[in-house]
């Protein structure tokens, strides 16, 4: 099939792979190129970087929407796909609205790789939020797009187990391969003429925005299962924080425990030079084994307390009374 791709970040590079392998991939659209890193340089999307690689034509639109005041650079962009003639547009993780002329200007339309099970956890962040509710399961959705987000009829679904310990790196990589086989799958019902498009149920549905640094702050009234989902959600990033003195702390590891006192949430219960450092939660304990705190290194619990005092009673997850920090200052931790 003749197939137009539009993607940008790691996840939607091993679909554009396997469709190079076996399809012709006449262009791809990505996000174009960012300021990233320390110094600020511009970078280019792991999509676009693939696509250079393979000779393919790269376009790289601001935005697929032409305004009243007529936006020329989209209406060229538009005007350039049409011509390509392909089958089927291919979209994985691509970042930009596309308008109904787009999705119905393929003889197939467009088709989306979606990282969840919909119609559970359209939107942004599925692959976060499946391991953030503790999910034992989740999935790729292959579905043919419309004007909404995510909720378009389902073509092909397949299960993927998360492991109980399973972080989003991992998680992420099964599931981009998983999206590459899928997609392969779909397209040859599609072009066969045998795929079936089942409407999704949106009484069942939930959304998930794209994640912001702040939602990594820990609430230790939460119960610990809740805490321990969030830390491997957000590892690597944003990664889930405490606040300590007024002072943001990165928690990367905890082991949950039985309640051991019927302290406040986020009260220190002990500190052991071994397991680390005991917190209150709302259903029992949480001993911190890796953190790292602001300006320093990721590192194990006992070696932080080589160098720091932490004192049994002080309270993590609080803002001392004489500090003017507020949420922007949080929004603002790296």
């Amino acid at each position: 099939m003749k197939i137009v791709y539009m993607g940008t970040p790691e996840f939607a590079v091993p679909p554009l792979q396997q469709l190079l392998d076996h399809h012709k991939v006449m262009a791809v659209l990505t996000q174009p190129d960012r300021p990233a890193g320390r110094g600020h340089k511009l970078q280019m999307s792991p999509v676009k970087a693939l696509a250079l690689d393979a000779g393919v034509e790269v376009l790289q639109p601001e935005t697929l929407l032409i305004k009243k005041d007529s936006n020329s650079a989209a209406k060229e962009i538009r005007e350039h796909l049409a011509k390509l003639d392909a089958d089927i547009f291919v979209v994985a993780a691509y970042g930009l609205l596309l308008p109904k002329a787009v999705l119905t200007m393929p003889k197939f339309g467009c088709v989306n790789i979606h990282a969840s099970l919909l119609p559970k956890y359209r939107g942004a962040s599925p692959i976060h939020a499946a391991i953030m509710h503790g999910e034992s399961t989740t999935g790729i959705t292959i579905m043919q797009m419309d004007t909404g987000i995510d909720t378009g009829d389902i073509i092909l679904q397949q299960q993927l187990d998360i492991g109980p310990e399973e972080r989003t790196p991992s998680l992420h990589d099964r599931m981009a391969a998983l999206g590459g086989e899928c997609i392969l799958e779909a397209l040859s019902l599609i072009d066969a003429g045998t795929a079936t498009r089942t409407p999704q149920d949106d009484a069942a549905s939930s959304y998930v925005y794209m994640i912001q640094k702040a939602d990594g702050l820990i609430d230790w009234a939460w119960p610990t299962a809740r805490i321990v989902n969030l830390i491997r959600a957000f590892d690597p990033w944003p990664g889930s924080f405490t606040l300590y003195n007024g002072a943001p702390i990165k928690i990367w590891q905890v082991e949950a425990v039985e309640a051991i006192e019927n302290m406040p949430p986020g009260t220190v219960l002990a500190i052991d030079s071994n397991k680390g450092i005991l917190v209150r939660t709302g259903d029992g304990g949480a001993w911190v084994q890796e953190l790292q705190a602001a300006g320093g290194k990721r590192m194990a619990a006992a070696d932080y307390l080589r160098g720091r005092s932490v004192e049994v009673g002080e309270m993590f997850g609080q803002i001392p009374l004489k500090s003017n920090r507020t949420n922007k200052n949080i929004r603002k931790f790296e």
